[in-house]
C-alpha cells in the first residue's frame, strides 16, 4: 500500500472494524501470516509501550520490502534495554547494539562495508530514541545525512530519556514535567523556546526522504517504510511513540494519545522529498490541545489546582502554527488560522 492511500474499513457487527475484501497487495504487513516478527515475544517493554509497537511494525515492513535481508543497528536506550537482556534477545534479524550517540555512524559503516562487498541486496536500518537521535547522536546523524549514506534511520520519539528515569530531551515539548523539568515556579515544566525539530533539520540536509508518523496510523507507518526502502541514500523516519510510564497515561490509551497528538496539530504527519514537503496527512477531526494534554499526568500542573489558560493558549498557538505551516486542514500552507475553530467533520 502506498503512503497516503486510503482503505475503506467496515463495521463488522461488534466494536471491531475490518475489510476482508482487500487484495494481498493492500493488506498490512502484520496481516501476512508469514511476517518476519522481527521483534518477537520475550521482550520486557512496559505494558502499552508505543516504542515496542512502532519498532515491530517498522522492522517487519522493512524486512518485507527487502526480502528479509535487513541489518539493524540500535542505539542504547529503552528499545535496546528491554529487547536484549543478556544473554537473551527478542530480535529475529541481524542486529547490532552501538553506543548511545553513534548508531548513525555505525549504520553508515555497515552500509559502507556492504557496498565494498558488492552486497546491494542487503539493506541497513538504524534506530534509536529521541535522546540518542535528537541530542547525543545529532552530530553523527547529520554526518550520515551529509554523506547521503544508504541508511534508513528511524527515531522512536517518546519525548524524553525514558530509560534513565524520564529526563528532559531536546524533543520534550514545552511545559511537560520530567525528572529534570519539575512542575514548579512561574513557568513549570520544560521551558518554551528550547529543543529542536529533527524532521525539519533532516529536511534542511535535502536528503532523499524524510517522513513523520505515529503509532495511531500503523498502515501509514508501514507504507512510509516501504517507500523509504524503495529509495537509496539517507532517509529519515520520525515516529511518535507515547510512553505510558513517562507521560503518565493509561497503558490502554497509547494509540488514542498518539492520535490526539496528530489531530490537535501538535505532531504534524507529513512526507518530504529532497527537502520539500510532498504530502501531508490531513486532520480529520480537529481537537483542541486541551483534549490531548488532559489525559497525561506530565501536564497535570496545567489544570490543577487552577487551570493555566494562558499556558494552554500558548500551546494551542503552537499547534495552530503547525496546522498553517503544513496545511493540515487542507488549506494551502502559510494561511495561519486565528482563534481555534472546529474543522468540519
Amino acid at each position: 500500500m502506498s503512503a497516503g492511500q486510503q482503505v475503506k474499513f467496515y463495521q463488522v457487527g461488534s466494536f471491531a472494524a475490518g475489510n476482508r475484501l482487500l487484495g494481498p497487495e493492500l493488506q498490512s504487513d502484520q496481516a501476512d501470516p508469514g511476517r518476519a516478527n522481527a521483534l518477537t515475544s520475550g521482550h520486557r517493554a512496559c505494558q502499552g509501550c508505543g516504542e515496542a509497537l512502532g519498532a515491530r511494525y517498522v522492522l517487519d515492513a522493512a524486512q518485507r520490502a527487502a526480502g528479509g535481508r535487513v541489518i539493524a543497528v540500535n542505539a542504547t536506550g529503552c528499545l535496546e534495554v528491554f529487547s536484549t537482556p543478556y544473554p537473551e534477545t527478542s530480535w529475529q534479524l541481524p542486529w547490532l547494539h552501538s553506543l548511545f550517540g553513534n548508531a548513525p555512524a555505525v549504520a553508515a559503516g555497515v552500509a559502507a562495508a556492504l557496498r565494498v562487498k558488492g552486497r546491494t541486496d542487503v539493506r541497513v536500518v538504524g534506530q534509536g530514541g529521541d535522546g540518542g537521535t535528537v541530542d547525543i547522536g545529532l552530530g553523527c546523524l547529520s554526518g550520515m545525512f551529509e554523506r547521503n549514506d544508504d541508511v534508513l534511520y528511524v527515531c522512536y520519539d517518546n519525548e524524553a530519556y525514558m530509560n534513565t528515569g524520564v529526563q528532559r530531551s531536546g524533543a520534550t515539548p514545552p511545559t511537560a514535567r520530567t525528572a529534570t523539568t519539575q512542575a514548579v515556579g512561574e513557568e513549570p515544566g520544560a521551558p518554551f523556546g528550547q529543543g529542536k525539530s529533527l524532521p525539519l533539520i533532516a529536511m534542511a540536509h535535502e536528503i532523499p526522504y524524510v517522513a513523520t508518523a505515529t503509532v495511531a496510523g500503523l498502515r501509514d507507518l508501514e507504507a512510509k517504510v516501504h517507500r523509504a526502502m524503495g529509495m537509496r541514500g539517507a532517509r529519515y523516519l520520525h515516529v511518535l511513540v507515547p510512553c505510558p510510564l513517562g507521560w503518565g497515561t493509561a497503558s490502554c490509551d497509547t494509540v488514542r494519545i498518539a492520535r490526539l497528538a496528530e489531530q490537535s496539530g501538535l505532531f504534524p504527519v507529513f512526507e518530504a522529498v529532497d527537502g520539500e514537503v510532498t504530502d501531508v496527512t490531513p486532520i480529520r477531526r480537529r481537537v483542541p490541545v486541551e483534549e490531548y494534554l488532559r489525559p497525561q499526568k506530565r501536564y497535570a500542573h496545567l489544570f490543577e489546582p487552577e487551570p493555566r489558560a494562558d499556558v494552554i493558549a500558548r500551546i494551542q498557538r503552537a499547534a495552530d502554527r503547525n496546522i498553517a505551516r503544513f496545511g493540515l486542514l487542507g488549506k494551502p500552507p502559510g494561511q495561519r488560522p486565528g482563534a481555534y475553530e472546529e474543522a468540519p467533520s
